[in-house]
């Protein structure tokens, strides 16, 4: 058994997806945060062998299409995110499913990657069987993907500066430091800009986030304002 951890801000307006802004609104943005994370969510839940729990920051109250991301979260375990920079919270958010699930395995993702499939996740839990730790890259620098078979190793991310173009390679270099055999995963889209917002949506056109994405006015459909 491995535990899937999902790391996610509550889809607020004016709190999330700030970069898709313009073209989208606030409201926008966050609905199509939303639509992401309940992409991200599905392909978790059907993912087999794995224990699903969400990492949140925000109130779900607040957020667009609340109520529905709370259906989907039936059955998960939810526990709120605690710490003050990136690094730090992904630090607690591994430390606190180490203290739940003692000995377990955990792959953790962000709901920056609705493209993900569970055929995906379930390689990268396979690819976790044979290391202590593997890594999924994104295009723009950073991750989309840590896997760790002891999960109080990722007390290393306090001292990796994140959102920055060498995080993914910060971050390969302070596993190698503690020792640690990494595996690479393959290296993804996230969402951030527009432009990765469109990009995405094509690799998954039935998707909730791409029909987000399409809901904005057709002259913004090919990045132009």
């Amino acid at each position: 058994m491995t535990v899937l951890l999902v790391m996610a801000k509550a889809p607020v307006a004016g709190t999330v997806k700030t970069r898709l802004c313009p073209p989208a609104t606030p409201v926008q943005a966050a609905r199509i945060a939303a639509a992401a994370l309940a992409d991200t969510l599905n392909a978790v839940r059907g993912t087999p062998g794995t224990t699903p729990v969400l990492a949140v920051s925000g109130r779900f109250e607040d957020a667009e299409q609340g109520a529905a991301l709370a259906a989907v979260l039936t059955g998960w375990t939810v526990l709120p995110q605690r710490g003050d920079g990136l690094g730090d919270r992904l630090a607690h958010a591994h430390a606190d499913v180490a203290a739940a699930w003692p000995g377990l395995p955990v792959l953790q993702i962000g709901m920056d990657t609705p493209q993900l499939t569970p055929a995906r996740l379930r390689a990268a839990v396979r690819r976790l069987a044979g290391a202590d730790a593997v890594l999924g890259r994104a295009v723009d620098g950073g991750w989309w993907a840590l896997g760790l078979r002891d999960p109080r190793h990722a007390e290393v991310l306090r001292a990796v500066p994140m959102s920055s173009r060498r995080t993914g390679w910060r971050t390969w270099v302070a596993l190698g430091e503690r020792g640690l055999r990494t595996a690479p995963l393959a290296r993804l889209r996230d969402v951030d800009e527009w432009s990765d917002a469109l990009a995405v949506a094509a690799q998954v056109p039935q998707s909730r986030f791409a029909r987000a994405v399409a809901e904005l006015r057709p002259t913004h459909l090919d990045g132009r304002p």
